[in-house]
């Protein structure tokens, strides 16, 4: 790509509020005392946790070669337990009757649970995990949606070293299996049923197709969730208030190896398996923590929401183990955010005092669609002092309109990139140190060292965009794709094995430029960038020149096959509800933003886009669709398209490949 297609064209910024600068926990000496020592930082922030045995070695570091991945052991000879750092040792410290987390159920349920509840709690589903068989090192599926208990199981199976793997709770039966027999799991947690939109829907079914005639699985623990009656298996299947609530609130806890496997979690794509990446304990736990407490600034009085899926990494790190290991309180919400209503999130964060929001920018984007440039008025928001978006680039048009409506135009948005292998954030501002850019994650955090090279390995250039590395071992890095450790070179570390100082670079799979000051912009995954005539274009830049248009709320692009240029740009966009959608007035958009090479040559107007659970949208699936359209007219028969399993909202496919069916919508 050249400087002049990979420019930027965002010129705001916003510089560090006093009040933060002055009581910030990280200031920007951290950088500096990082850079001079990285591994004696690191140390530093494993001495925020509670260790009972000390390390030996901070760390043992084997780069990558041509026949396996790399080799990294932190805080060798280390031993800690997790849900410790967790949960006891806030009780221990006094603090008990602190709130860890107030729950809100979609029917409008609510909970709150003390860091005293939450221990027994813990215990008891310790307790009764090894009841049921369950040792250190086995592994446990739990199949839930966002509830207390959620929380309580997977610290228990941390507690007792058992190795969990969170699934959302609206994914299907063949989804569920695939990871109950790749991490061969002698447990699957699940409920008989959940409230998603408003009502009750009936899970344990599907939990059963998943389980089926699976040799490793020994139980299936069933909540009690909607009171639905579900098909039930005498000797395999058992009731969580039969075995955990019955159970001793008390638990001796044992401490665990540093490199421990704490957690599963499994990547999503539309082609390909999915990917199971192995974290481990002490390091993971060291980055989350550290990482929550840095760039959130989190204070002893904060009330914490993110609003991520348990499921999801973000939720791991910035859900449980970052603030719970922090000692804070926390905000969990079981459903969607337009239920019964649209205004539902400005209610919770008004009910409960919220002071750090934390979403995607899929849902900002979402907000500016139902609220046009004002959100509704009569909800207090001003408790709130700190916002953050996490899962893919935001477009600065969202950043601005999220830090204007929620932030009063006056708070810090802590945009942060990071990914499934990475553990914790990578890129992101620290609010006390950092000028802010709407659009970008700013720079790598003390301690990491992301950078964008080229082809060679080389550092590119200000302007010039390339490959989004990480060049040195980081604590919360992936130790391996569960078994399959070949995958795991050839995914992320085969492309510049040798390279650096570290001997070799591990490579995120997004495509990225830096700015004059070192800044880092997203410009999305590799294989999301178009090729239009041989001028190589981005997909996010693209998006965000067309969700500036005011009648857009959102768009997804994609590179489509073309006779003439060899791709071409097709946008799918969903309006922001404020006038029609002209083709003819966005592609004048994106000319002027970028220039008339990235104009798209199509146009389609949809409902919704299809999303990850993390909130990316999915672009190889939508130019599947647009190229499975185009066989059909053709009369040829369509490639499938891949695994869709973990869409959050697979009706979108329907919907998409309905609009494409109607050749006056599809170029309009």
């Amino acid at each position: 790509m050249t400087a002049a297609e990979a420019r930027l064209v965002e010129q705001r910024s916003y510089p560090v509020p006093a009040g933060f600068a002055a009581t910030a926990n990280v200031t920007g000496e951290a950088y500096g005392e990082a850079e001079k020592d990285p591994i004696a930082f690191w140390e530093r922030a494993a001495q925020r946790l509670d260790w009972a045995q000390p390390w030996e070695t901070p760390l043992e570091w084997q780069p990558p070669t041509e026949a396996a991945g790399p080799s990294a052991r932190w805080f060798s000879g280390g031993r800690l337990n997790v849900a410790v750092n967790c949960v006891d040792r806030h009780v221990l410290a006094g603090r008990g009757d602190k709130v860890a987390l107030h729950f809100e159920g979609e029917p409008g349920d609510r909970t709150t649970v003390t860091y005293a509840d939450l221990q027994g709690r813990v215990a008891q589903a310790a307790n009764a995990l090894i009841a049921l068989g369950i040792r250190a090192g086995d592994r446990v599926v739990v199949y839930l949606p966002v509830l207390v208990e959620t929380v309580v199981i997977t610290l228990a199976c941390a507690r007792i070293g058992a190795v969990h793997s969170l699934v959302f709770g609206g994914f299907s039966a063949e989804a569920v299996r695939f990871r109950l027999a790749d991490t061969g799991a002698r447990l699957l947690v699940t409920s008989d049923g959940q409230f998603r939109r408003g009502s009750a829907t009936e899970v344990k079914s599907t939990a059963d197709a998943a389980a089926a005639d699976l040799p490793d699985l020994e139980h299936v623990l069933v909540l009690r969730r909607t009171g639905q009656d579900v098909p039930w298996t005498d000797g395999r299947d058992v009731w969580w208030h039969d075995a955990v609530d019955t159970a001793s609130t008390h638990h001796e806890a044992e401490a665990f190896d540093a490199e421990h496997p704490l957690f599963i979690i499994y990547t999503s794509g539309t082609t390909g398996k999915p990917k199971g990446l192995v974290h481990t304990s002490g390091g993971y736990l060291t980055h989350a923590s550290w990482a929550h407490w840095a760039h959130f600034d989190a204070k002893p009085d904060d009330v914490h929401w993110c609003t991520a899926d348990l499921a999801w990494v973000t939720a791991h790190t910035y859900e449980i183990y970052g603030p719970l290991s922090n000692g804070l309180t926390q905000v969990i919400y079981e459903g969607t955010p337009d239920t019964p209503h649209r205004e539902r999130h400005l209610e919770i964060i008004e009910r409960y005092g919220v002071t750090v929001y934390y979403t995607a920018p899929t849902l900002i984007r979402t907000f500016m669609t139902w609220f046009g440039a004002d959100l509704p008025h009569g909800h207090d928001l001003s408790t709130l002092r700190l916002l953050g978006t996490v899962g893919e680039a935001i477009n600065p048009e969202a950043w601005v309109w999220f830090r204007r409506n929620f932030g009063r135009d006056e708070l810090p948005v802590v945009d942060t990139w990071w990914q499934s292998e990475t553990g914790a954030a990578m890129i992101a501002p620290l609010p006390g140190a950092t000028t802010l850019k709407p659009g970008s994650a700013s720079i790598p955090l003390p301690g990491i060292d992301a950078t964008v090279v080229d082809e060679h390995g080389a550092e590119v250039a200000p302007g010039r965009s390339g490959t989004l590395v990480v060049r040195r071992p980081w604590p919360g890095m992936a130790r391996t794709v569960w078994g399959d450790p070949d995958r795991y070179r050839s995914a992320y570390w085969a492309s510049y094995a040798g390279h650096g100082e570290w001997g070799g670079f591990y490579v995120a799979g997004d495509g990225a430029t830096r700015d004059a000051d070192g800044y880092i912009w997203i410009l999305g995954r590799l294989d999301d960038v178009v090729n239009v005539s041989g001028h190589r274009l981005s997909t996010i830049e693209i998006e965000s020149a067309l969700v500036a248009h005011d009648t857009v709320g959102e768009a997804g692009t994609a590179g489509v096959s073309d006779p003439v240029t060899g791709q071409a740009v097709v946008a799918f966009v969903t309006p922001s509800g404020r006038s029609h959608v002209s083709a003819a007035d966005l592609r004048g958009e994106v000319a002027r933003a970028i220039g008339p090479v990235a104009k798209p040559k199509h146009v389609v107007v949809v409902p919704d886009l299809p999303k990850t659970r993390s909130g990316k949208i999915m672009r190889r699936l939508l130019a599947q669709l647009w190229e499975a359209e185009q066989d059909r007219r053709a009369g040829r028969d369509a490639a499938p398209l891949g695994d869709t399993t973990s869409l959050q909202n697979p009706w979108a496919v329907d919907d998409i490949a309905a609009v494409l069916a109607d050749a006056e919508l599809r170029t309009s």
